[in-house]
């Protein structure tokens, strides 16, 4: 297994590089040094979970604003990591929250990190965006309220931040797994 390690994608001009640290910068370069230990700690976590379970996989860690990704892609064949995604990505969700656990033992700070697993997330964040986008469109002819599928809560957050950026109210009903999202243009 390899592991490679991406850090933030902001760009310094040369003034910045030879400006003295104020408080300011200091807390920044601490909030990214923390982003890349917890990204450390659940690249470990990861690789020791993959070691246990026979697989093979790639582990990338990019640092995003605040928020740690983790990329797990297959060194081969791509379906050797589906066991870890499960259906609807439920197996993903689960590893993802024991993933977290991990960090917060080792930390004592909660974490907001991000799991992928052969691109699931990705893939399945360009179904959400559809889906938002049927909604808005059916919304907006009908001017009825539309109920979307049950989803995570995970998906329902992404789903809520696409209708708000379409205008539109939104809101979550129903329990347990069969949590929806519903769009208004209340």
């Amino acid at each position: 297994m390899s592991e490679q390690t991406t850090t933030e994608d902001a760009a310094t001009t040369e003034s910045e590089e030879e400006a003295p640290l104020t408080q300011d910068s200091q807390e920044t370069d601490r909030g990214a040094d923390s982003g890349s230990d917890e990204g450390d700690i659940a690249a470990d976590y990861l690789e020791e979970l993959l070691d246990i379970v026979d697989l093979d996989g790639d582990i990338e860690i990019e640092i995003r604003g605040e928020r740690t990704f983790i990329s797990i892609q297959a060194e081969e064949d791509p379906d050797d990591l589906q066991r870890l995604v499960g259906t609807k990505g439920e197996v993903l969700d689960a590893l993802q929250e024991l993933t977290r656990l991990a960090v917060l033992t080792s930390t004592g700070e909660r974490t907001r990190l991000v799991l992928d697993i052969n691109g699931y997330r990705a893939a399945r964040n360009d179904e959400l965006r559809q889906l938002a986008q049927d909604a808005v469109a059916e919304v907006r002819q009908t001017g009825e309220k539309v109920h979307l599928e049950p989803m995570s809560a995970f998906e329902r957050k992404i789903v809520h931040d696409f209708l708000a950026e379409a205008d539109l109210a939104s809101e979550s009903e129903g329990e347990g797994k069969r949590r929806h999202v519903v769009a208004s243009a209340e």
